[in-house]
């Protein structure tokens, strides 16, 4: 371990603050061409972030949704030490956490409507049920601006602490649901603090320990990579559903939602686990002289 945060510190050292640079897209090459949405237009910039995930899942009340599709967490952040939590600089054009659907196992098959709608609505989801369209995805966005995304690298290495820290809502995508049907929102989020180590949920959830992934550089010390880390989370809650059916109909379709979904649920009753995850941390000026 002390080798292992020797060689962090020596990464430190080389990155150079950026300079300042105007708003246009970058499109860095080689090894770099994965930064290619990093701010480097932000002059106070000191190292470009990027975080990807390909399997785990989040589980709210009743539902657990695995993670099949990708999904990016990237930006930027500015530090004078790992040792710190930091808030994310957002992604350049503001593709900070990329909208990666996940399917949603059942979707709303066997699902009847409730009686006590109102025939309209009745009529509504019975045509789409007929209509075949039963999928529903689930996709995680931020709930608030991209500094509202706290990161600590150096509590992924040393396994304590809350490596990753973000608010987030839950959108349900389906021809019934309509555009805007969210398990929480910007202003009553769904609050991820997420480890690398062993998690302390209140009952019924039992401990959960997540992994700090091997680490590895580049031969320029230009490029931090954590590989196969495993991020988890069963302490948090999660509200209600809102907006799902339109504005019409969300006073009957949110409650609906609410109990097919499980939700509120209370702290020790949810879980979210990001697995195979590949953090990476680059020096802008690398990125930068890659163009």
């Amino acid at each position: 371990m002390r080798r292992l945060l020797l060689a962090v510190v020596a990464l430190v050292a080389v990155l150079a603050p950026a300079s300042s640079a105007s708003a246009a897209p970058f499109h860095p090459t080689g090894e770099y061409a994965q930064f290619n949405y990093c701010p480097l237009g932000i002059s106070t910039l000191n190292s470009c972030f990027r975080a990807e995930t390909s399997s785990g899942f989040i589980k709210m009340g009743n539902k657990t949704v695995p993670i099949k599709n990708p999904v990016i967490l990237q930006g930027g952040l500015e530090y004078d030490t790992l040792e710190e939590t930091l808030p994310l600089i957002a992604a350049q054009d503001g593709n900070t956490l990329t909208k990666s659907a996940q399917p949603v196992p059942g979707g709303l098959t066997g699902i009847v409507a409730p009686s006590w709608w109102p025939q309209l609505l009745k009529d509504l989801f019975n045509e789409t049920i007929n209509n075949g369209f039963t999928g529903v995805t689930a996709t995680m966005e931020l709930a608030g601006p991209a500094s509202a995304v706290k990161i600590n690298s150096f509590a992924v290495f040393t396994q304590t602490g809350t490596a990753l820290s973000m608010p987030v809502k839950v959108k349900l995508s389906n021809p019934f649901l309509g555009s805007n049907c969210y398990i929480g929102s910007n202003s009553n989020p769904i609050k991820l603090n997420l480890t690398s180590g062993t998690t302390s949920p209140p009952p019924p959830n039992t401990p959960i320990t997540g992994s700090g992934g091997s680490f590895d550089q580049n031969e320029a010390l230009t490029i931090l990579t954590i590989t196969n880390s495993k991020l988890v989370d069963n302490a948090f809650a999660a509200p209600g559903a809102n907006g799902c059916g339109g504005i019409l109909f969300s006073w009957a379709v949110d409650p609906f939602v609410n109990s097919i979904v499980g939700v509120p649920s209370a702290a020790g009753t949810n879980t979210a686990v990001l697995e195979n995850s590949r953090v990476e941390l680059s020096d802008p000026a690398a990125v930068r002289a890659s163009e």
